[in-house]
């Protein structure tokens, strides 16, 4: 089942922020991605329903095996994609923004055949 991109955003997002400081909240979020606390509440909300994180009772965001998945597969395309833009020569904040435009529609093969690319260029 393919989920939306504001979901996979939001995901790729808390796996970010997990990465960074160890626990995620969604004022974490909210912060980070210059939403209000009230659309994140209500976007979290939805991703719990669906299986993709788990709310702790200390309001803690975990992502579940599921919306792990998915965040690792986007935040990987999201590296790729702003490296190879900014080794083109594209001013980093520009690379960034057309990376996370990019991530979303990319096919597999694609993905893998710029991954692969990318992999011999970089050992150069």
């Amino acid at each position: 089942m393919k989920i939306q991109e504001s979901a996979e955003n939001y995901l790729e997002r808390i796996l970010m922020i997990e990465e960074e400081k160890g626990n995620v909240h969604a004022i974490d979020i909210a912060h980070s991605m210059k939403f209000s606390k009230p659309s994140v509440s209500i976007a979290m909300k939805k991703l719990h329903e669906n299986g993709y994180i788990k709310i702790t009772e200390d309001s803690n965001i975990l992502l579940t095996e599921k919306g792990k998945k998915i965040a690792v597969k986007i935040y990987e395309r999201h590296k790729l994609l702003s490296a190879l833009l900014i080794r083109l020569g594209v001013p980093e904040e520009i690379a960034k923004e057309d990376a996370c435009r990019i991530e979303h529609d990319l096919s597999k093969e694609s993905f893998d055949a710029i991954k692969k690319y990318c992999e011999k260029i970089c050992q150069k």
